[in-house]
């Protein structure tokens, strides 16, 4: 029997190419949890692009699957979509949509982005990033909005989120869990958790 998620890795640097078999519709289906990236996205005959997610994400009626796509390392599918990356937080948009930007004003993705996702993701302040990449905190948030699709402590925060839930489900208990990801205590990671995707840790740990 196929897997229910399987990925690879792209020829597109960064991004990882995944399928996934058809799942039930929400209420049902598992969330999709923020991750600060952008997929494109196909399934029955539709190509869509995910926009980043500020929260659990379910698939409705007719996204149930199967799925096939792309995603794409956190602030590189904006240069290549030639569409901002808030314009399309918390969507699904067909790619049809995009096409003349894709055709006009696609263009190559910025260079400091790698650098502040990985400031970001080691546990970095804002305000430690935006003199690790030598710009100002108004300037990185700007940048932030375009390539990610929100500032750069909410992007923090989500990256937060991913490396508690790989740190719980490898075994780590939770108190040291949030020891760990800079959470102030097992309480504070609880909140967090369920305020961005709407599920309690124990759920999420165990799905």
């Amino acid at each position: 029997m196929a897997p229910e998620y399987a990925e690879r890795a792209s020829r597109l640097p960064g991004a990882v190419v995944w399928t996934r078999a058809a799942v039930l519709p929400a209420p049902s289906a598992a969330p999709v949890l923020p991750d600060g990236c952008m997929d494109l996205l196909w399934t029955a005959g539709r190509l869509l692009v995910a926009g980043p997610d500020t929260h659990a994400f379910r698939p409705g009626p007719g996204l149930a699957g199967p799925w096939a796509g792309v995603r794409f390392y956190p602030g590189t599918a904006p240069a290549l979509l030639g569409v901002p990356a808030h314009e399309l937080r918390d969507r699904r948009v067909d790619l049809e949509d995009l096409a003349l930007r894709l055709a006009s004003d696609a263009g190559p993705a910025d260079p400091l982005l790698r650098a502040v996702v990985a400031s970001l993701a080691a546990g970095r302040s804002v305000t430690a990033t935006a003199e690790r990449v030598a710009l100002g905190e108004r300037q990185l948030h700007r940048r932030s909005l375009s390539a990610f699709g929100y500032g750069p402590k909410t992007l923090a925060r989500i990256l937060r989120l991913q490396r508690a839930l790989a740190l719980a489900r490898s075994g780590v208990p939770f108190a040291d869990t949030a020891a760990r990801t800079g959470f102030a205590d097992q309480a504070h990671l609880a909140r967090d958790v369920r305020e961005l995707t709407g599920m309690p840790l124990t759920d999420l740990v165990r799905g």
